[in-house]
């Protein structure tokens, strides 16, 4: 029996960071990717990246039951469909998604939990955060707030992950060692 780990915790936990690292060193892990109806950024390829949809092709789906989970952020539509990962899991394979929690609670309505790694980056404080944020890119003070807002309401979904990474300032590396352990579990 497969198992789909998904990789949740606030903006900038280093989510993506971990996966980045993950990939070389498990290429037999499935990665799924994500469908949405945002503008291709430079650089990006349709199916590489992301699956860019058009919102008519994105509603349509979601009525077909299409996408195992699936949410709209800043105006836009992301989802995971269910033909990235289902055959994955019948296969006995283990899948590996970052995921916002919204994401998380609709997959566990579908997969029953023994198909379920829930992995959390926990980052540290709100003022960890709002340094990491803001060493990325500007960002306006209201979207700021808004992403606190958000902080607080995925790190109360800490508690019921079945795995916890701090990744404070400074502990990539520490952090990095930590998920290879237990992608390391879950694949043996």
């Amino acid at each position: 029996m497969g198992k789909f780990i998904l990789v949740i915790g606030p903006s900038g936990s280093g989510k993506g960071t971990l996966i980045h690292h993950a990939r070389p060193l498990f290429p037999e892990l499935v990665y799924p990717k994500s469908c949405t109806t945002r503008a291709k950024r430079a650089g990006e390829k349709d199916g590489e990246h992301y699956y860019f949809l058009e919102l008519e092709d994105f509603k349509a789906r979601v009525a077909r039951g299409e996408f195992l989970e699936w949410a709209e952020y800043g105006g836009n539509f992301y989802g995971t469909l269910s033909a990235e990962v289902i055959p994955a899991l019948s296969e006995g394979k283990l899948a590996l998604k970052e995921l916002e929690v919204q994401g998380v609670r609709q997959i566990r309505e579908k997969l029953p939990k023994e198909q379920l790694a829930v992995v959390f980056i926990n980052a540290g404080s709100w003022e960890e955060m709002e340094a990491r944020i803001r060493a990325r890119a500007p960002m306006p003070e209201d979207e700021l707030l808004k992403r606190k807002l958000r902080y607080e309401d995925e790190m109360s979904y800490m508690k019921e992950a079945d795995f916890v990474i701090e990744n404070h300032l400074g502990g990539v590396e520490t952090a990095k060692k930590e998920f290879e352990r237990i992608i390391r579990s879950l694949v043996s």
